[in-house]
């Protein structure tokens, strides 16, 4: 059975809980007889957290230096959003020391990665200690929890597929990530809720021929 700490209760039919961005850089190696200049790129530095696009993201590289270890413990908040796509979103979480997401369901795939801390995960109605180093996956439609039970804060990624959360969202705490939800604030765009045929159709994602 699953642990009740948490009074955020999944809701059925309804995709519920569980976010930085971009800038351009160019390099240039020099030296007395040539230059190299490669073509520019997506990058998101370290230091700061930038507020990502909200539009369709651009067929470009996105680069996340030392996303286990430096990264993390650049965002104290209990939810980032760094990057969403047109069938995923990337999303930083850090859960307090004593704290948990809570009880939840989402209609998308989600799989976790934890990069600091010890956590219990509660899914589909088994426990399984993790630590740093671990990833678990919750299937669409499966009822779970994370709760932190060690003494410094558990810090994970978590994919989405598809996006789950607004583009832009960061969540102070989980208590304002509840709230956002409940208000319909916090909700993904429709065009990340596309199918890969109409992304197709409307020729957001080119085929070969």
């Amino acid at each position: 059975m699953f642990s009740r700490s948490s009074q955020h209760l999944a809701r059925p039919l309804r995709n519920i809980a569980l976010r930085g961005s971009s800038s351009r850089i160019t390099s240039n190696f020099s030296s007395r007889t040539s230059t190299f200049t490669p073509r520019s790129f997506s990058t998101t530095r370290m230091t700061s957290f930038p507020t990502p696009s909200s539009d369709r993201p651009k067929h470009e590289m996105q680069y996340f230096p030392d996303m286990l270890t430096a990264l993390p413990s650049k965002s104290a908040e209990f939810r980032r959003v760094l990057w969403t796509g047109l069938y995923s979103q990337l999303v930083l979480m850090t859960i307090p020391v004593g704290g948990d997401i809570g009880e939840e369901i989402h209609t998308v795939d989600q799989i976790l990665t934890f990069t600091s801390g010890t956590g219990l995960a509660q899914v589909g109605g088994k426990e399984q200690n993790v630590k740093a180093g671990d990833l678990v996956i919750v299937p669409a439609g499966t009822q779970h929890q994370f709760i932190n039970t060690g003494p410094t804060p558990l810090l994970l990624y978590t994919v989405y597929s598809p996006a789950e959360h607004k583009p832009t969202t960061v969540h102070k705490t989980k208590e304002q990530g509840d709230k956002e939800e409940e208000e319909g604030i916090d909700e993904a765009p429709d065009w990340s809720r596309k199918s890969k045929a109409e992304n197709e159709k409307e020729g957001w994602v080119k085929v070969p021929e």
